[in-house]
């Protein structure tokens, strides 16, 4: 299209990202073939854009299942696994696509423990954006292990996640925002209230959460 050729005309040394390639459109992989064939794509106009440059990613969620499954004791994947993962991709994309990829590339499903790193950091993201408008925020220990828990997918990992906090927390705290609840000063303290997560804030005057 308009916009990936554009893009690449303007930085031919790029790295370009197909996310879940199994959802794209049948015209976006004619577009690929070309692309991967001959390193270069014809745009709308009939302009030729050099593509020789460009590292192409794709990422799928086919045969995600079998990886969830079948690692090891050691938690490597499988041997049989790699091959049903490899005869799902084969059963789902075109013989003449898959021959114009130079590797694929499995990769183990995260850990619990990995997400609960990911929450840190998302949380810390959702800290500095409250830090601009003077509010402080902390999140108990056992809010974040509900969140990771939660928001945990085995199968698409931390994608669920960030859904996830933008639900239970980020709207609620922009609820308070936009209600003039929550002013500048203000104190917001994630718990884990009977198996839910509650969202107490403290004005900067008071003295007891509300």
């Amino acid at each position: 299209g308009g916009q990936l050729t554009e893009a690449v005309r303007r930085k031919p040394y790029s790295v370009v990202l197909f996310d879940e390639i199994e959802k794209a459109h049948p015209d976006v992989f004619n577009a690929l073939l070309q692309l991967l064939d001959d390193g270069r794509l014809t745009d709308a106009q009939g302009r030729v854009v050099d593509f020789k440059n460009v590292v192409v990613i794709m990422t799928s969620n086919i045969g995600s299942p079998h990886l969830v499954e079948g690692l090891t004791p050691k938690g490597e994947i499988a041997e049989s696994v790699r091959e049903q993962v490899m005869g799902e991709l084969r059963a789902y994309f075109r013989p003449e696509f898959l021959n114009r990829i130079d590797d694929v590339v499995l990769f183990k499903p995260l850990t619990l423990a990995e997400i609960e790193e990911i929450v840190e950091l998302l949380i810390d993201e959702l800290r500095q954006r409250l830090a601009a408008k003077r509010i402080e925020l902390a999140v108990t220990a056992s809010a974040r292990r509900h969140i990771a828990h939660a928001g945990f997918d085995p199968v698409y990992g931390a994608r669920p996640l960030k859904r996830f906090l933008q639900r239970e927390l980020e709207t609620r705290i922009a609820r308070l925002l936009v209600a003039g609840d929550m002013p500048e000063g203000s104190q917001v303290e994630v718990v884990l209230d009977e198996g839910q997560l509650a969202v107490r804030h403290q004005p900067p005057e008071a003295g007891t959460d509300s």
